[in-house]
């Protein structure tokens, strides 16, 4: 059965970065093939030693671990972190060039660095991670654009000791391990393997009296603020890209984006279809039959009028062009429609009962009048059909006694 990760390397759950890469160090010297030559046990430690301390030491992967244990991890090892999902509004996203760089090195690295790297000794840069952030707004902000300010929180680089993790006025010593080389090599079998040196990160130096803020880490975790330009069209959903306004990156490397997933209120008014907005207008029995002229509501300038003809029906859709969003991928306006709904009084009583009902009168009696109309025509129409071409009805011939007797001649 596999060990608890934390368990490995003897650290609480909520273990900060600084105490699991500390950790690691001390395990990884000393369960070290070099120092324990021949020793199985040890080097099935020092494997998994590695093992916890690559996916503790990846927040996304540590994520991961903490809800599902091993099987969230198996097969996410060098995997990039998505945009999908938040937790607690943010999202980590690792550089998938750190871990490859490691496959890679190990198997052909010697005493060589990385990618781009042409040497050992050097501290490998790293992109920091993108971080992700959900900011709302309303349909009238979505229609106009607007600057939002946003905080929140992102690893930055230590002003104190401004990345180096050394405290200020002191400097760099070589590693002891690697013997300043950022590498070292152990067999494994019939393989020998090269990685990137525990002790010092790559770096070929450690630090000799680390910075009292960060700790030696060379960041810290600070409140950041920021003004966000949210253009005008934008949809609920919609996904901003702030390019350098993640994590800062470590020794010195690129800082990761922000990615800000804008959410748009649901409008008491309107309703979105893409780019058109649909207005329910309520109108009167009265204005259904008769017809009206309404003024109805935009986004963007006051009123509109539109012109309901008579005898209009419930649901009937009337299109104002230009009078919706504005289009975000292109020029222009979409549209607003007018959706009518009739509105039939629920209760009558008095004199609005007393007309209602003559009205209703007057409707049957013009209804039977025009079903009295029409089976007149539809009889006129059968004697038509009856008449002969001469306009005369044919005669009768007498039936069959009559043919008998000669009646019917």
């Amino acid at each position: 059965m596999a060990k608890d990760y934390y368990e490995l390397l003897g650290i609480p759950r909520n273990a900060t970065e600084a105490e699991i890469k500390a950790a690691y160090r001390k395990l990884a010297l000393k369960f070290h093939p070099d120092r324990n030559a021949g020793n199985k046990e040890a080097e099935e430690r020092f494997k998994q030693v590695n093992s916890a301390y690559e996916v503790l030491s990846d927040g996304k992967k540590r994520q991961l671990y903490d809800q599902f244990g091993e099987a969230g991890v198996s097969g996410q090892h060098g995997a990039h972190g998505g945009h999908g999902g938040f937790g607690g509004g943010f999202r980590q996203g690792g550089d998938p060039n750190d871990m490859f760089g490691e496959i890679f090195e190990s198997f052909f690295g010697g005493g060589g660095g990385g990618f781009g790297e042409p040497g050992g000794g050097h501290a490998r840069t790293r992109r920091g991670h993108d971080l992700k952030f959900e900011a709302t707004v309303t349909l009238e902000q979505a229609y106009e654009g607007v600057q939002k300010p946003i905080d929140y929180e992102r690893i930055e680089t230590c002003a104190t000791c401004r990345g180096s993790g050394a405290r200020p006025g002191t400097g760099l010593k070589r590693c002891a391990t690697c013997r300043g080389a950022g590498r070292v090599q152990y067999s494994q079998g019939f393989f020998s393997m090269s990685q990137t040196c525990p002790a010092c990160g790559g770096a070929g130096q450690t630090i000799e009296t680390p910075c009292k803020d960060c700790r030696g880490s060379g960041t810290a975790r600070r409140k950041h603020h920021l003004t966000l330009r949210i253009p005008a069209g934008v949809y609920d959903g919609a996904t901003l890209r702030v390019a350098g306004e993640g994590e800062a990156g470590a020794r010195g490397g690129p800082a990761g984006d922000l990615y800000v997933d804008v959410r748009v209120k649901t409008n008491s008014r309107f309703e979105r279809d893409e780019d058109d907005l649909v207005y329910r207008q309520r109108i009167s029995f009265p204005q259904a039959a008769l017809g009206c002229t309404l003024s109805v509501p935009t986004l963007g300038e006051g009123k509109s009028r539109i012109k309901i003809p008579a005898g209009v029906q419930h649901g009937a859709l009337f299109r104002l062009p230009g009078k919706g969003m504005p289009k975000l991928r292109g020029r222009g306006y979409g549209d607003l429609l007018v959706r009518v709904e009739v509105d039939v009084p629920r209760h009558l009583e008095g004199p609005e009962k007393e007309l209602v009902e003559q009205l209703g009168r007057l409707m049957h009696k013009a209804d039977e009048e025009d079903a009295a109309e029409t089976e007149k025509a539809e009889k006129a129409e059968k004697t038509a059909e009856a008449t002969g071409k001469g306009g005369e009805p044919p005669k009768e011939d007498g039936g069959i006694f009559g043919k008998i007797f000669g009646g019917g001649s």
